[in-house]
């Protein structure tokens, strides 16, 4: 992490800096503990509620997400926000099926997820548990995606779903990213965006504003969480806006790829 950001973060905080948490404005030193709270109340929730929500969509989101990922065989993965594991597991598989048709892998690959929740993170460890993954291939590192605790340059690759526009400083994270991802390494952004076609944009409004909560109060007691994770939504950065940040930090060859007219997009860059 560059000295200019540990700066950058602490004349937020002191100037009195503000940020928003859906719709809400509030302290920039505030959002990272409302943010926890939001995931530690859905945690034992979080997967059913990600069906329910989707239409159970998120898995094919989460299936193109690995299509375009292709993680190499032999190599060492960061999933940050991977808090239950369900983007993780892919990963890991498709290592694994790699793996078994190539014959030069000096070994096995792994896979390390990364979350700022302690209760997401207990979620995946019991799932990876029930799946009998062994210690060895996948890690659980609780920590700040603002301040990867990895050295540089020693990450083949990083993605982040549906986490990113619950950081804090989206810039910062990206240039953390950069910084650990080796050379030629790539990160991957899945996160819900914003649709342009008007009539899909209401039927999406409906969906979000009506629908999310209620199903929130309805199967995790939590209509307020959900609310907040739809209000998150509105807030993140266009598809071009991101797109622009990531190159900013240093990313090279940036693209992405718009799921269900916007709803989700993909977003790609590498360290060249």
């Amino acid at each position: 992490m560059e000295k200019s950001d540990q700066a950058f973060r602490e004349n937020s905080a002191s100037n009195g800096g503000t940020t928003s948490f859906g719709y809400k404005e509030v302290k920039v030193e505030e959002k990272e503990t409302l943010v926890g709270e939001v995931f530690k109340r859905v945690a034992g929730s979080y997967d059913i509620m990600n069906d329910v929500m989707s239409g159970g969509l998120h898995r094919l989101w989460k299936d193109r997400l690995i299509e375009v990922l292709r993680p190499a065989p032999g190599s060492l993965h960061l999933d940050v926000a991977g808090g239950t594991g369900d983007v993780a597991f892919r990963v890991l598989e498709s290592m694994r099926l790699q793996e078994k048709s190539c014959l030069n892998v000096s070994g096995k690959g792994s896979v390390i997820v990364f979350d700022i929740n302690a209760a997401m993170l207990d979620e995946g460890r019991k799932r990876a548990s029930a799946r009998g993954i062994a210690q060895d291939s996948m890690q659980w590192i609780e920590g700040n995606a603002e301040r990867l605790p990895f050295d540089d340059n020693s990450i083949d690759s990083y993605t982040i779903s549906f986490g990113l526009r619950n950081c804090t400083h989206i810039d910062v994270v990206l240039r953390d990213a950069y910084r650990v991802l080796k050379p030629g390494g790539r990160f991957l952004c899945m996160e819900f965006s914003h649709v342009h076609d008007p009539f899909l944009q209401q039927l999406y409004d409906i969906h979000s504003f009506h629908i999310i909560p209620a199903m929130g109060q309805a199967i995790a007691g939590d209509r307020e969480s959900y609310q907040y994770l739809v209000e998150s939504i509105r807030k993140f950065p266009t598809q071009e806006k991101l797109s622009q940040m990531m190159a900013s930090a240093g990313m090279r060859n940036v693209s992405y790829e718009n799921l269900v007219g916007g709803v989700v997009a993909i977003h790609s860059g590498f360290k060249l």
